[in-house]
């Protein structure tokens, strides 16, 4: 039997991949003290591999494809081929920002600024690269955690870190200087595995499927019944993405409208939906849109 070996993130990514797979269709249970968690689906093998590790693991060639972020792909500096880009802007996994950091009162105001000075990060081998590429001589030291204490206590003189928001950094009395790139979840395969078509549909497969559940995440199906003689003010309120589906109801002067929308303007439309006429409005959640 033909059998895809592919790396699933342990760690802080563990779960939502795990729950994103099952809104895909694939049902993966890590329970217990396992790296090998079951999967309903025979033609699959899969590990639990730390994200900081699953590139070098794909690349190597122990495993097809697996899921990891762009920074420690760009960190291990390995060969691999992108399957899908698994972010989706409102949905659960959205991209993150790797910045330049330093305390407030600091007088660097560039990377430059940073000539013979200490950094403290997780990616030594990025923000070695990062600096060298600009002819800045800095010391780049591993960071096993607690990174934005180090800059706040002075231990360092800038560091490297990952943030959404920048609000912890701020709360902690640093400052960004600027940002080194955006990272997000990717779906990542080796090139001997994409050379064999049956695997590379397999891998084309599970991202195709991955993305559609990353957009349902902030999509609903709207169902509602209106008279004949109001459908078209109706249709016209509902933002879709081609157009909705109307039919008419059995033995009635009626229409049954169906309609995929963002979940974000529901709460807005559905008393409009109302005062225009709409009865019988049903709101379901979904798992996939392609």
């Amino acid at each position: 039997m033909d059998l895809l070996r592919l790396g699933i993130p342990k760690g802080s990514l563990e779960q939502t991949t795990i729950e994103l797979f099952r809104k895909s269709g694939w049902r993966i249970s890590s329970g217990g003290r396992s790296y090998f968690p079951s999967v309903d689906d025979p033609s699959l093998r899969c590990n639990l591999i730390r994200a900081q590790e699953m590139a070098r693991y794909v690349a190597g060639g122990s495993l097809d494809a697996g899921i990891t972020g762009r920074d420690w792909i760009l960190e291990n500096g390995v060969d691999v081929e992108v399957v899908r880009d698994l972010v989706y802007s409102k949905a659960t996994l959205r991209p993150t920002r790797w910045v330049l950091v330093v305390p407030n009162e600091s007088p660097v105001q560039r990377p430059e600024d940073l000539q013979g000075k200490k950094i403290a990060t997780e990616l030594v081998n990025y923000t070695t690269r990062y600096f060298a590429e600009r002819k800045v001589d800095v010391d780049v030291e591993f960071s096993w955690g607690a990174t934005e204490a180090k800059a706040a206590e002075g231990l360092v003189d800038a560091i490297v870190e990952v943030t959404e928001t920048g609000a912890t950094l701020r709360a902690n009395g640093l400052r960004i200087v600027c940002e080194l790139f955006q990272s997000n979840p990717q779906l990542i395969a080796n090139r001997a595995a994409l050379a064999d078509p049956w695997k590379r549909d397999k891998i084309e497969q599970i991202g195709m499927l991955l993305l559609g559940a990353l957009r349902a995440e902030t999509l609903v199906m709207l169902k509602l019944n209106a008279p004949k003689d109001k459908v078209e003010t109706i249709v016209a309120m509902l933002p879709t993405i081609t157009s909705p589906t109307v039919s008419n109801l059995y033995g009635k002067d009626w229409l049954s409208v169906e309609s995929v929308i963002e979940e974000n303007v529901v709460r807005e439309l559905i008393p409009q939906l109302l005062k225009a006429g709409a009865v019988g409005i049903v709101e379901y959640s979904l798992n996939k849109v392609l």
